[in-house]
């Protein structure tokens, strides 16, 4: 904000816009100006109520009940909501998980309707009756500890990837699929077969398979449908609220506003709906 202020030391507020302007340049800024908030049009009030009803959401919350909640229309609450979505997500850019961890894929999207009638249904778990869309959710979670979480086209797909987010020195808790074979030339891996056991005292993926719980209630519950191209933004959403769990609400509120107020302008959110691709 300061950088605008360079013809003049002085401003003067202008009550009824909210905003500042220098008494220089006339250039306006406001609290949310550089932000993620930038460009408003609802007022800070209005901001500050809807983080904290996206904040009482354990499951989340639906872009139609927080639209209803704050009186605006489906499209700015869907984007408020994305906004803090993507705020929230930042804070664990580039982080790695590290000690005991489990490593798990959930697959999602995709959903093929059966045939109405017996002789017309196929196999759908067969490749050529499937529609593509289908994506798998990844997770690695630290054993009561951080969790990071990213989309993959499958589990196998995303062996590079958790190579760069788990630290060396780690132990792999995984299952029995033959993609995480890899783990063993690197870090110390402990498999559990679901076939036999879900834990047998050491070996297992409750935590993760905790996580996915989440995020399906999250799913069916509360949105109903998570289209392909914002599941990694849901997925964010949901690790962030999972890691502070025991968290109370109004820290959690403030973890929001300052993850907002830290976070610049949206390069896919431009005003109250998505930039042209």
């Amino acid at each position: 904000m300061a950088q605008h202020f360079l013809l003049s030391t002085k401003a003067r507020t202008l009550s009824l816009a909210q905003v500042l302007r220098c008494k220089g340049c006339g250039w306006q800024v406001s609290v949310s100006s550089g932000t993620i908030f930038a460009a408003r049009k609802l007022s800070i009030r209005d901001i500050l109520a809807a983080i904290a009803i996206f904040t009482n959401g354990a499951k989340g919350i639906s872009a139609l009940q927080l639209s209803r909640d704050l009186d605006v229309q489906y499209k700015t609450a869907f984007v408020m909501a994305h906004k803090l979505r993507e705020a929230m997500a930042a804070e664990d850019m580039g982080a790695q998980v590290s000690g005991a961890v489990e490593v798990d894929g959930m697959y999602a999207g995709g959903y093929v309707k059966p045939a109405n009638y017996k002789e017309h249904r196929r196999d759908r778990r067969l490749l050529e009756n499937q529609t593509g869309k289908r994506q798998s959710v990844i997770v690695a979670r630290e054993r009561d500890g951080k969790t990071i979480t990213f989309v993959a086209k499958s589990e196998a797909a995303a062996v590079p990837a958790l190579r760069q987010r788990i630290a060396e020195g780690s132990t792999v808790y995984a299952d029995e699929a033959s993609h995480w074979d890899a783990f063993h030339a690197s870090y110390e891996t402990k498999r559990i077969n679901h076939s036999v056991a879900y834990s047998d005292g050491e070996g297992c993926t409750n935590q993760a398979e905790s996580f996915f719980s989440r995020l399906r209630r999250a799913e069916i519950g509360t949105h109903h449908h998570i289209s392909g191209p914002y599941l990694a933004a849901y997925a964010s959403e949901m690790d962030w609220r999972e890691d502070r769990r025991r968290v109370s609400n109004g820290e959690q509120f403030a973890a929001i506003v300052t993850a907002a107020a830290k976070h610049p302008i949206s390069r896919q959110w431009k005003g109250y709906w998505q930039r042209r691709k």
